[in-house]
């Protein structure tokens, strides 16, 4: 389970990477979004802060996740992000889907995996 936990992580960690550093460097222009999810995105935007703040948290628990370090609080960070990602992609963005399901899962697993670090917090 170990070897697993250690491939997981990683791959979650690169797909964060990935994606902060595409952003914040442009390396591809971004997709042309339709419906819902284009005023979604639009919405996102118009704040000004919230992209930037969503990627600088992405790349900062994908380091964790790739390094091994801190894991379990990269995990309670990123929690709500892969949460919200599977809703946009579930009702917004289907498209999306199997990527969503991966980093959910994932989160599962590792959650699962880290359990001993947690069992703190639901003591009285």
């Amino acid at each position: 389970m170990k070897i697993a936990a250690i491939i997981v992580r990683t791959l979650m960690g690169l797909l964060f990477l990935f994606g902060s550093i595409v952003f914040f460097a442009k390396l591809f222009p971004e997709p042309e979004l339709a419906g819902d999810m284009r005023i979604f995105n639009e919405g996102l935007k118009a704040s000004g802060y919230f992209m930037p703040l969503l990627k600088i948290t992405e790349f900062v628990c994908g380091l964790a996740f790739v390094s091994g370090q801190f894991v379990p609080l990269a995990l309670v960070i990123i929690a709500p992000i892969v949460v919200n990602i599977l809703f946009v992609h579930t009702v917004l963005e289907p498209s999306g889907l199997p990527v969503a399901l991966f980093l959910f899962g994932s989160c599962i697993f590792l959650a699962y995996y880290h359990r001993e670090r947690y069992a703190p917090l639901f003591e009285r």
